[in-house]
């Protein structure tokens, strides 16, 4: 008996897998701070800005990326990027120095801008809303696939073949999942691009209070938690937890835990959905993902450090996913224009994390640091909460 996926299960597998090539080319140096902070003698905070580097245009080309897909098809954009990022990372391997490897990770988040968002939006086109929370759920899992075998993988492969070899395997990952992409037919002549009615579109949709909420709240969820990721590895050695290491294995470790606790999100989805709704779900993540963190802060091991950083993304993973599906509802008629806002905003926070936790650092110590993080978690999850300013706009008032 042969299977044969329904057509939502198929769509989510084949986007799925360019998402998860491109959240791989993203997390992937995140656990070599320390190795490259080594072979470039800069100080880690600085390795740490490719972070930046990386996330900053992956925002800034989403206002432009949104309106091409909604005017010549979603999946068509997608298999472009893909074979832009492949080509970026592959010639980042060649960098002779930080800088150079700065600019050309500018050029893969230019190019890994365009996957991600668009498949959201794809899903957000094609699968009903009251089913459409567990179906981003399950395109969450490609990309937390990513993430997670982005730090694994980088912290297994590094000793072997190096950071340079690293970068050519997530080349080789995003070139393979251009081939399953087939772009839809021509849009009709009404849907073409006109940068007139695309400045119209984005002034409409920033018009909406419930939008401009919701773009706030990525914001601040990607600045808290994102610039926390860069720091582990010098974390774990200021601890004593990396063993006399460089602290690049026990942070690989931790960012699979973190996606781990996505996939855990992931299989509970329905169930905690069926008991909560939306705004208590985001209460209840924040709650969950700023306890792991001070967690996290206060670890004596690694291993369990690891295990607080699954808690941490599931969390996280409750919070993120209740306004992902909120937003693809913002404006149904220029979907991917609004859920590029969404990753402009979510990016642009992510883009600002490693400066925010590097003063954080200087100021507070890794410790304090990690707290407070977690506090602004838990004030971000009561802002979101019964009652609060994101309730409000996740139905649409």
């Amino acid at each position: 008996m042969t299977f044969k996926p329904d057509p939502t299960t198929r769509l989510i597998l084949v986007l799925g897998l360019g998402a998860g090539a491109s959240a791989l080319a993203g997390r992937a140096l995140d656990p070599l701070v320390g190795v490259l902070a080594g072979e470039f003698g800069v100080a880690a905070a600085s390795v740490a800005l490719l972070g930046t580097a990386f996330a900053l245009p992956y925002a800034l080309v989403q206002p432009v990326l949104g309106p091409i897909g909604d005017a010549i098809g979603k999946q068509r954009v997608i298999r472009v990027c893909l074979l832009a990022l492949a080509v970026a990372l592959a010639v980042s391997a060649l960098a002779p120095d930080l800088l150079s490897l700065s600019l050309l990770r500018v050029l893969a988040g230019v190019a890994a801008g365009g996957v991600f968002p668009l498949a959201i939006a794809s899903i957000g086109d094609s699968v009903p809303l009251e089913r459409r929370q567990v179906a981003l759920s399950r395109l969450l899992v490609a990309g937390l696939t990513g993430t997670a075998g982005g730090g694994v993988m980088a912290a297994t492969l590094e000793p072997l073949i190096g950071w340079r070899g690293v970068l050519l395997v997530c080349a080789a990952i995003a070139l393979a999942a251009v081939p399953v992409l087939r772009p839809e037919p021509a849009q009709p002549a009404s849907r073409r691009l006109d940068l007139v009615e695309v400045l119209r579109r984005y002034r409409g949709i920033l018009g909406l209070r419930a939008a401009r909420a919701l773009y706030l709240a990525v914001f601040i969820e990607g600045a808290l938690v994102f610039g926390v990721f860069p720091f582990l590895a010098p974390f774990f050695v200021e601890r004593g937890l990396a063993g006399g290491g460089d602290g690049a294995t026990e942070a690989g470790l931790a960012l699979a835990g973190f996606a781990l606790g996505g996939f855990v999100f992931a299989a509970v989805a329905p169930p905690l959905l069926r008991r909560l709704d939306q705004a208590r779900l985001v209460v209840l993540g924040g709650a969950v993902a700023a306890g792991a963190l001070a967690g996290l802060a206060l670890a004596p091991q690694a291993w369990l450090a690891a295990g607080l950083c699954l808690v941490f993304g599931l969390g996280f993973y409750m919070i993120h996913s209740s306004i992902q599906t909120r937003v693809t509802e913002v404006a149904p008629t220029a979907r991917g224009s609004a859920v590029a806002l969404h990753a402009f905003s979510f990016f642009l926070g992510q883009s600002l994390g490693p400066v925010v936790m590097a003063a954080a650092r200087a100021a507070l110590g890794p410790v304090g640091a990690l707290f407070a993080v977690a506090a602004g978690l838990c004030a971000r999850a009561l802002w979101g909460g019964p009652g609060g300013r994101a309730r409000g706009a996740a139905e649409g008032r």
